[in-house]
């Protein structure tokens, strides 16, 4: 089984979303219990979706600005992208048809 990789800094963010018709961003951090929770339930999507749609994670530890940018202000945070844009966020600990629904939706 895959796992979401881990999107280094925000250079590499806004490549992934230029370069990604599809993208969804898991906003994680270490000390965050919820996010550990649902961490299988991204790496499922990456693998099961790894055809269709581009699938990370990113510590927002490391990536504050991102944060920032996005207005994300508790966590875990799903993003998911369409062209480039964000059509939708899924925040906290959800079951996988949750974050499998929204993904569907944008493709």
């Amino acid at each position: 089984m895959g796992t979401a990789a881990f999107i280094q800094d925000e250079a590499e963010f806004d490549s992934l979303l230029t370069s990604e018709s599809i993208l969804v961003v898991d906003c994680t951090a270490t000390w965050c219990g919820p996010c550990k929770v649902i961490a299988p339930l991204i790496d499922r999507l990456a693998d099961e979706y790894a055809d269709r749609a581009k699938v990370f994670k990113l510590d927002l530890d490391a990536n504050k600005p991102v944060a920032k940018r996005f207005g994300i202000k508790s966590i875990p945070a799903v993003m998911f992208f369409k062209d480039g844009e964000l059509a939708e966020t899924i925040v906290g600990a959800k079951p996988y048809d949750d974050f499998q629904a929204m993904l569907e939706r944008q493709l």
